[in-house]
């Protein structure tokens, strides 16, 4: 040892021997002859060690959570720190040896400090410059505690003072230590110390340890097992088992010598663990969770993950929630079916294959009533930190909006058709009613003005809007959805107040992507707060996602009742006790006979001749849905229901948009892609999977008023002045116009009748005729002409003769045999002569060539 280390040795010594002294651990023998050397350091630091604060608390220890399915199956377990807290009863007994015997082997027998193991590291350290161990499991424990509650309170400063290698640090920790002898049995002080430790490859505690090194328990751990993990703790960087374990091996082989020395085990036993390497015993997990990338679906977890930070229960704000979720040993157990997920994730990749150029499909299936949210999945790989987007890789889910991870979403189509009909059926428009289709095809689009729209929901400009085939004309509301006609849809938008369906969609859970309202219109390259494009509303050019637009539908299936989609069936605490968190509200935001009368129209899609014809569930099991398709066919849907779960299936381009007109997907050939075309056989597939078990249920059939509409009574108003039977009819719920006059027996200027009369619709025109004062003119009464019977029929045969009576003018010979006598007496009067003169003339020939 050189001369210039001896004042430094001999101040340290003196300052250890008088702290020593002072709390009565160190025999004379050992301090006595250091006291001399050392008397004034010693009375100083003593005074220090005594002023110093002695209040140690431990806080509860970070511990990774874990997110469960429905069925209790682990889907991933979220951390900042890889490790499971169990008490020391669950700990292998060759463990707590193999740590105690390479730590602290006098762990039970000492007061907190180990004076011999910290004077011989004193004395090493100052003498050959390096850091040797020395302190005791208890020091060790309070080091690790004061870490971790600097690190959970994320202060930097207690941080560095708890990292720092000082001896001012030294000295508060034997204070610490002295304290925590105290106030902890010696289990618990070697429990809590096995539970902060670290063993390398961030696994934080042996249990954590155990599962990631070993795939088991820490209570199975074998003696060469626990003797590995024990030696690491000394430097878990450098002693790593999964990039060095050659020196992790030296490392045990110490280990289990010492374990040896102590007479923990035998030299059989010891010879038996060296016999194997490190490495062949490792057995390390790949999906053990710590980021959503190693859970077993990595979409659906970080969904769930990004839903967890938008929970008040959680905490205050989005970080305070997160440091809940990764070191609060939070039991979350969620809404997930895996078995369905499973078959989604399978139909979907079977119609899109994983790795198709230019096209995806996601989808995703929710529950009516409930919102909880049963499956999501998409036809991608989830990979972080992809420098390109791709169809094959992508770590947005494409099933969610953007504030839980996912896109902006995609342009739905024809499914929004499904919020116009809510609007009417709302404004007492029945189901039997019809719409007048301006007529239009392919090439020929019908251009609606700015005018024919309410001022806050139109266009700009003309809005030109083409049907799939030349079709027009009066229809009813039926028939235009089942066929999916644009027109009569623009035209229905225009009849009953366009400015109706965007409120229709707030109601019912519809947002953009983004969370905005949909439909808002555009300017400058932003949405328009406050004004929406009539093509978005009607058509649904804005976008939004699969989750949505199922959650929506599913009010449909709810008779009315909006859920918002909800992943979380409960949350319980690292203590056992469940959290009462407040799920999402439902409200009845339709009147059920009118989602009762809207489903009854999107039967009409899956039936024959409807734009999903084929696509029916099994074994008659009704459904309702409606397809979807933009324009050039870039992106296609379904969304459809049963009473008991709702489901919407997208295909597309998900980064750019390409048309799907003439391609080959899963070995098919597809000349057009329309919503019936591929989303509709993939919603059909699941669906039938899904519903496997479930009663066939029926929808309950609207009222006879959404039928048949609000028919009231129209009162009569004949006689009354016009003012006056205006009132009358508008009190009674229509619109009262004035006609032209009209002859009439009423005083002149009085209403003479309306029409309609009787019975109209809520809301309907009835338009009141005023009398002219001139009586109509009334034409005389009809006689008819007396009655004249008919001629008495004729007969062609001869007359039989009478007896005369007097004499008979003479006439000739011939004349008098025919009328006189009674036989026959020539060719004229014989029965044969007679039937020839009976029969009809033959008729001439005539000239056919005219």
């Amino acid at each position: 040892m050189s001369d210039s280390r001896m004042p430094h040795l001999f101040r340290l010594l003196g300052a250890f021997v008088a702290v020593a002294v002072g709390i009565g651990l160190v025999g004379a023998g050992i301090a006595i002859p250091l006291a001399g050397a050392t008397g004034g350091a010693a009375q100083s630091t003593a005074k220090s060690f005594n002023e110093l604060d002695d209040e140690f608390t431990a806080n509860p220890l970070a511990q990774q959570s874990k997110i469960y399915s429905a069925d209790g199956k682990l889907l991933a377990t979220p951390y900042d720190a890889n490790r499971i807290v169990v008490p020391l009863s669950k700990v292998s007994p060759w463990m707590r040896k193999a740590q105690m015997a390479i730590e602290d082997s006098r762990f039970y027998e000492h007061g907190g400090i180990d004076v011999r193991g910290t004077l011989r590291a004193l004395v090493s350290n100052a003498s050959s410059g390096q850091t040797q161990g020395g302190s005791s499991i208890t020091q060790q424990y309070v080091k690790l505690m004061l870490q971790e509650k600097a690190v959970r309170e994320d202060d930097q400063a207690a941080v560095r003072a708890a990292t720092e290698q000082t001896y001012s640090r030294k000295l508060q920790e034997l204070k610490y230590a002295l304290n925590v002898e105290k106030t902890h049995t010696k289990d618990q002080i070697l429990g809590g110390y096995l539970n902060l430790a670290l063993y390398g490859d961030q696994a934080y505690g042996v249990e954590a340890a155990a599962n990631h090194f070993f795939s088991k328990p820490a209570k199975e751990l074998t003696i060469g097992e626990s003797a590995t993990l024990a030696g690491v703790v000394q430097s878990p960087s450098r002693l790593n088992m999964r990039t060095n374990p050659e020196e992790v091996q030296k490392r045990r082989d110490v280990v289990l010598d010492r374990m040896q020395q102590l007479g923990m085990i035998t030299p059989e036993q010891a010879d038996a663990a060296k016999s194997k390497s490190v490495e062949s015993m490792l057995k390390i997990k790949k999906n053990e969770g710590g980021t959503c990338s190693k859970a077993a679906d990595p979409y659906f977890c970080n969904y769930v993950v990004q839903y967890l930070r938008q929970m008040p229960e959680l905490g205050p704000d989005p970080d305070a929630r997160m440091l809940a979720v990764n070191t609060g040993g939070l039991r979350i157990k969620t809404t997930l079916r895996r078995d369905w997920q499973k078959d989604l994730k399978e139909e979907l990749t079977q119609r899109v294959p994983s790795g198709t150029e230019k096209f995806g499909a996601a989808g995703a299936l929710v529950e009516p009533g409930t919102g909880k949210v049963r499956a999501i999945a998409q036809t991608s790989t989830y990979k972080v930190g992809l420098k390109k987007a791709s169809t094959s890789y992508s770590e947005q889910a494409w099933s969610v909006p953007a504030q839980y991870g996912g896109t902006n979403g995609f342009a739905i189509g024809s499914t929004a058709k499904m919020y116009a009909l809510v609007a009417a059926l709302e404004k007492g428009k029945p189901l039997k009613s019809t719409v007048n289709a301006p007529p239009a095809g392919v090439k020929n689009p019908h251009a609606f003005s700015s005018d024919e729209f309410q001022s806050k929901c139109t266009t700009t400009g003309p809005w030109r809007v083409s049907n799939d085939y030349q079709v027009g004309g009066t229809m009813t509301l039926a028939e235009m959805t089942k066929k999916s006609i644009n027109t009569a849809f623009a035209q229905l938008a225009s009849d009953v107040g366009s400015c109706n369906i965007p409120k229709v969609m707030s109601k019912m859970g519809l947002t953009d992507g983004y969370g905005l309202p949909y439909g808002l219109s555009y300017a400058n390259g932003k949405k328009v707060k406050g004004d929406y494009a009539i093509s978005n509303l009607v058509l649904g050019s804005d976008s939004t996602s699969p989750l949505q637009l199922a959650s929506s539908y599913a009010t449909l299936a709810a008779d009315g009742k909006f859920c918002p989609p909800n992943p979380i069936e409960s949350i319980t605490t690292a203590n056992g006790k469940k959290m009462k968190i407040k799920t999402p509200p439902c409200k009845q935001v339709i009147d059920k006979n009118v989602a009762r009368g809207v489903t009854q129209l999107l039967l009409g899609p899956l039936e024959s001749g409807g734009t999903a014809a084929g696509n029916e569930l099994d074994g008659g099991r009704q459904a309702a849905g409606k397809t979807g398709t933009t324009d050039n066919h870039k992106q296609s849907w379904f969304a459809g229901y049963t009473p008991q779960l709702s489901t919407a299936i997208w295909v597309g381009s998900p980064i750019r948009e390409y048309d799907m007109d003439g391609i080959t997907l899963g070995g098919r050939y597809y000349s057009q892609v329309f919503g019936g075309t591929l989303a509709a056989p993939i919603w059909s597939d699941i669906m039938n999977d899904a519903s496997k078990g479930m009663a066939k249920k029926k929808f309950t059939k609207p009222s006879s008023k959404v039928v048949n509409g609000d028919l009231r009574s129209i009162p009569d108003v004949t006689g009354m002045g016009p003012t006056q039977a205006k009132e009358k009819i508008e009190k009674a719920g229509f619109k009262a116009t004035e006609g032209s006059q009209v002859p009439s027996n009423a005083q002149a200027g009085a209403v003479a009748y309306t029409e309609p009369s009787g019975q109209a619709l809520k809301g309907s025109r009835v338009t009141m005729y005023v009398s002219s004062g001139v009586p109509p003119y009334t034409p005389p009464p009809y006689t008819p002409p007396p009655y004249t019977p008919p001629p008495a029929p004729t007969t062609t045969q001869a007359p039989v003769p009478q007896p005369s009576t007097t004499s008979a003018p003479k006439t000739t010979s011939k004349t008098s045999s025919r009328t006189t006598s009674p036989k026959p007496t020539s060719k004229t009067s014989s029965p044969k002569a007679t039937r020839k003169t009976a029969d009809p003339p033959k008729p001439k020939k005539t000239d056919t060539k005219n």
